[in-house]
């Protein structure tokens, strides 16, 4: 029978980004619900509830984050929401940019799910926090490249996970109200706003990952959902 965790069973998720934006939404969200979470970050997170446990690691570098991975002990679930964008055009892209944003959305996502997936549970989640821009978007190929690898990470996880009844899947959220938003980097890629009229909330993100780590999730496995205030239609 598989291990069921809903958002007041007390599991134990790590987290990544909880400092600001989307991770931090999350964080809160599952830290409100009765969850353990250990938070991972490059900078302190703020956040002080009790059940939560900060660890200040570079996701960049991946050995490093594996070694720190080894004292977090059991986990129910993953979940990847630490990112960051850098844009350029052909003709001006910067080797750097894409290999900085590679490491930390693709590089940390083999690194944490290589570490802890082995010692999840049956019944266990994993999600990853991809981008709406994987599909393509002028000015930021580097960016969309590394959020589209997110998806064949995930399906060839899903598949080998299966049979442990471990799911993993992609959220996609179009531009969100978050710090992220309004970095200055982002000059002249500025987001458009979505026919709703209103970018997407963070904690609109942060309910649909406590679903997925439902138990009313356990048979959605190997998906991309696309939180985008209709920008895909």
């Amino acid at each position: 029978m598989a291990e069921h965790h809903d958002s007041g069973s007390g599991g134990h998720a790590v987290v990544t980004g909880t400092s600001s934006g989307i991770g931090r939404a999350i964080a809160e969200r599952l830290l409100a619900a009765g969850w353990r979470v250990t938070g991972i970050d490059r900078a302190p997170s703020a956040l002080t509830q009790a059940g939560f446990v900060g660890l200040q690691a570079d996701l960049g570098e991946s050995q490093a984050l594996a070694a720190q991975l080894a004292g977090v002990g059991a986990v129910t679930a993953l979940v990847h929401a630490a990112g960051y964008m850098r844009v350029g055009r052909l003709g001006e892209l910067a080797p750097d940019h894409g290999e900085g944003m590679w490491r930390v959305h693709v590089g940390a996502a083999e690194a944490l799910a290589n570490a802890l997936a082995p010692r999840m549970g049956e019944g266990g989640r994993i999600v990853l926090i991809g981008s709406r821009t994987a599909n393509g978007a002028a000015g930021r190929s580097q960016y969309a490249a590394t959020k589209a690898a997110l998806t064949g990470l995930a399906r060839s996880w899903a598949i080998e996970l299966a049979p442990r009844r471990i799911t993993v899947n992609v959220i996609a959220p179009a531009a969100t109200d978050t710090p992220f938003l309004r970095d200055p980097s982002r000059a002249g890629t500025a987001p458009v706003l979505p026919p709703m009229g209103r970018f997407v909330d963070p904690a609109e993100v942060a309910a649909l990952t406590a679903f997925l780590l439902s138990p009313e999730a356990a048979a959605i496995t190997g998906q991309t959902i696309t939180i985008c205030a209709g920008a895909s239609l």
